[in-house]
């Protein structure tokens, strides 16, 4: 518990104490100024040893075979063996009165014909004649005549005549007694429950359990509990993420965070702990990560991969890190796939309690994958664009809502061999220009204005000019807002460079647009994104 308070793994524990002596065990656990004392406690009974469930798999042999079963069925098991216990000893309990009772019959018949039995006896050769003798004289059976001859002579008084008379009496009251077990089921069930409630008595003991109607579910309200604290949080392109305390940030002196040379940064935010990032991933996969949960990492350091947090593939690519300080019921997640389909649903619909692995997040058909993903109101407009240079805009509401697991609706009409090559969306009268790369280094700002709005499923206005030869390519579209001063750009010669002069003039539809880039050089445009920096502002 004390280890607990030290890790600041829940806020709101000042002291635990061991005040334990001769008079007996006492914890004392101390909290902090308005700490909620129950979800601390309950805290505590599900992370340490204050309190212990055992679990166990009740396994029975039932009908010869090993079952796994409930209390029910267990006892139900336990009763149907008692019963075939009790039937088998009071079958065998009748066999041996009947043959008893039989002897005695005969034992009680041959006192009666005494001096004769005595004379035939004396004539016979030996036990065996004498045996047979007395069968055919006085018709007594087998196991009768064996009693006879091997009886001693003074059990022939009438002491001992007596005693037989009442034996054969008994033993017939016995033999009704175990008839009616055998034969009446509600016999059989009372005489099941006579022995137990003898052996109850015989080994009874306090109940060391507690039998309850319903046990109280451990709700722990993990937000009250979780130190409160603002963190800088980064993702990087190849999947490394990490929080960073604000005073190992501002010791940074403004380099940029520790990563690989060919990674860069994908999401960079100054975010408190008892928010959540949501990471979605080109697979259509997602990882719900409180951001305490979040590794704590030095800004130079380069931070821990998520297929060490979640099981993602090693193939597999972030697609979108989105901070969430709310799961509202009237927010929306908007999905746009490489294959042209849309997805909307509600935000709420992807709040999980399971941080140890990723979760589906959208259903993608055949090799389908996530292009981009946002966070709306439902009041947004739609823009998507392709490969070979078409771009569409449409309505968010165009789009209708469905469920986590849904693959949504077509949201753009492709060529063939075409492709959606980037999405997002935007409020209306808020964007005014988007960005464009091509694959031979063209960049080329266009008003937003120029694309009508459509409906969905529409293949949309072509934005680049048809060129026989070396024609180009769309490489990646981007809001040109006023924050977006430079791009990242990376080429097939495996080059990564920063291109900071944007154009700031407007270029029609079918115009080329800047060339920025030497292909010659550096090698043709195959990604291209916006380059974030890493300066603290009140939006960041």
């Amino acid at each position: 518990m004390d280890e607990i308070r030290f890790d600041k793994k829940i806020d709101g524990i000042a002291e635990v104490r061991d005040d334990t002596d001769r008079t007996g065990l006492r914890i004392v656990v101390e909290l902090k100024k308005e700490a909620d004392a129950k979800s601390i406690l309950h805290y505590l009974y599900k992370h340490t040893d204050l309190q212990v469930n055992y679990n166990f798999n009740m396994v029975a042999i039932s009908e010869k075979t090993p079952k796994l079963m409930g209390l029910k069925a267990l006892l139900v098991s336990f009763l149907d063996h008692q019963k075939q216990v009790v039937l088998n000893r009071s079958q065998h309990d009748l066999n041996q009165a009947q043959n008893r009772a039989h002897i005695v019959e005969g034992l009680i018949k041959a006192i009666s014909v005494l001096d004769e039995l005595i004379a035939l006896i004396r004539q016979s050769k030996d036990k065996r004649d004498a045996k047979e003798n007395i069968m055919e004289r006085f018709g007594f059976s087998e196991p009768q005549s064996e009693a006879i001859v091997n009886l001693q002579l003074y059990r022939l008084t009438n002491t001992d005549i007596q005693t037989l008379q009442e034996e054969a009496a008994k033993l017939q009251e016995t033999i009704e007694q175990l008839r009616q077990i055998i034969e009446n089921p509600k016999k059989l069930i009372q005489t099941i429950k006579k022995e137990l409630k003898q052996i109850q008595k015989t080994f009874k003991d306090e109940r060391r359990t507690i039998v309850q109607d319903a046990v109280e579910e451990l709700k722990i309200d993990m937000q009250t509990m979780i130190p409160q604290e603002d963190v800088i949080v980064t993702v990087s392109r190849e999947g490394y993420i990490k929080r960073t305390s604000v005073r190992s940030f501002t010791a940074s002196n403004g380099e940029r965070p520790g990563m690989k040379d060919t990674d860069d940064l994908q999401f960079f935010k100054e975010m408190n702990t008892t928010e959540t990032l949501l990471i979605f991933t080109e697979k259509g996969q997602y990882m719900y990560i409180p951001v305490h949960q979040i590794p704590d990492i030095r800004w130079k350091d380069t931070g821990q991969h998520i297929a060490n947090l979640a099981n993602v593939a090693a193939d597999d690519r972030i697609v979108r890190a989105m901070p969430i300080s709310e799961f509202k019921d009237d927010h929306y997640l908007l999905f746009f796939t490489k294959n042209g389909m849309a997805k909307r649903s509600l935000l709420s619909e992807y709040q999980s309690q399971r941080f140890a692995r990723a979760l589906i997040a959208i259903k993608l058909k055949g090799d389908d994958r996530v292009v981009h993903v946002s966070q709306t109101d439902g009041t947004h407009e739609v823009m998507m664009f392709t490969q070979k240079g078409y771009g569409l805009r449409f309505k968010e509401s165009d789009v209708n809502v469905v469920g986590q697991r849904a693959s949504g609706v077509k949201g753009m009409s492709l060529k063939e061999d075409d492709y959606v090559v980037s999405a997002f969306t935007f409020l209306e009268q808020s964007l005014r220009h988007v960005l464009l790369m091509t694959q031979r280094g063209a960049v080329k700002r266009m008003k937003v204005s120029e694309f009508p709005v459509a409906s969905r499923a529409k293949r949309g206005l072509t934005m680049l000019r048809e060129l026989k030869k070396s024609p180009h390519t769309t490489v990646g579209v981007y809001p040109n807002t006023d924050d977006l001063h430079e791009v990242m750009v990376f080429t097939d010669k495996n080059d990564m460079l920063k291109i900071a002069d944007l154009p700031i003039k407007d270029y029609d539809r079918y115009q080329t647009g800047s060339y920025l880039v030497d292909t010659e050089t550096n090698g043709e445009v195959v990604d291209v994104w916006p380059y974030i920096h890493h300066e603290l502002t009140k939006e960041e």
